[in-house]
């Protein structure tokens, strides 16, 4: 883990970078005015995220969410029934496709935490009979991967509002933003271009998004980085837990700007299954959203923006 700090009359920011959830973080913040050191804050923030990988992460075998899926009885702690709730609400506000229950269906394709694929239909009927939150019980095999890194993200960012600091940007592969940059403006992110193999966050640009200083999440999902291709064919990462496969439409990335990061994920992940059209539909119906849509128009990227997506550049 780094730290660096810049100090002045004006603003202190320091930033703290590390390893999370299987990338780096990078966690930026004005600590002018904060009683609290820059080391006990990268050791708080450290302690946050190995909380959040010992009880959410379906990679360490030792965490909660892992040896539940596993069948071991374990003791459930605030944080995971916290996700759990959330997870719920999520459900039932999409229809089911969003659903943290459908585990063994990811695990079937490839991108769970097994590495299978090409199911055949029998099997994916035999697992959607079984999965989900329909059937939601004390042995269902739960991947909260669709939110875990906007609710990092939010569980930061919370505990920086404790100590008073209230200009931040909170990168935990999902992003929290609030307040100004070092610059003394709101926060711009760049909105990668969803082409197969861009695989490195700003190495290729679509646009650049500039928020109004209000708390924000700001989420993109896409299937350019998580897919495999099998006798010519090309799998996506979202499934369709209604369905029990992989999604088939020209919508190629959604980026989502929410109150809150948790739900920033949640929605992002949510347009990738049901499409450009439902998607769009379902940004408009939400004073509480704004999104911006990349999808393929006969054979070419086009782009889509709610009113209120403030893009900057493209």
């Amino acid at each position: 883990m780094a730290l660096s700090v810049s100090c002045s009359k004006g603003p202190e920011y320091i930033q703290v970078t590390g390893q999370a959830q299987g990338g780096t973080y990078s966690v930026k913040m004005n600590i002018k005015g904060v009683k609290a050191k820059p080391e006990a804050i990268r050791s708080s923030i450290d302690s946050i995220l190995t909380l959040i990988d010992t009880t959410l992460s379906g990679y360490n075998k030792k965490s909660i969410l892992s040896r539940r899926n596993a069948g071991e009885a374990v003791v459930l702690n605030d944080m995971f029934k916290n996700i759990l709730k959330r997870s719920r609400e999520y459900f039932d506000v999409t229809g089911g496709a969003l659903d943290v229950a459908a585990g063994p269906l990811f695990d079937a394709w490839g991108f769970g935490f097994t590495t299978d694929s090409l199911p055949s239909s029998e099997k994916i009927d035999s697992i959607l009979s079984v999965c989900g939150m329909k059937h939601l019980g004390e042995h269902s095999v739960l991947n909260f991967n669709s939110i875990a890194q906007g609710y990092s993200a939010d569980v930061v960012a919370s505990y920086l509002h404790s100590i008073g600091v209230r200009d931040m940007l909170v990168d935990i592969g999902e992003i929290y933003c609030e307040g100004l940059n070092p610059n003394g403006k709101p926060w711009t992110i760049a909105i990668d271009r969803p082409v197969d193999g861009n695989v490195f966050p700003g190495q290729d640009i679509d646009g650049i998004w500039q928020g109004n200083g209000a708390g924000c999440g700001v989420v993109t999902s896409g299937n350019y980085r998580k897919f495999y291709e099998k006798d010519g064919k090309k799998y996506s990462h979202t499934i369709d837990p209604r369905t029990g496969y992989p999604v088939s439409h020209n919508l190629l990335s959604a980026t989502i700007v929410a109150s809150n990061a948790t739900d920033a994920d949640a929605f992002a992940t949510y347009c990738m299954v049901i499409g450009l059209d439902e998607a769009k539909s379902f940004i408009l119906s939400r004073p509480d959203l704004e999104g911006y849509l990349i999808y393929d128009s006969l054979g070419s990227m086009a782009e889509w923006a709610s009113p209120g997506f403030n893009l900057i550049s493209k």
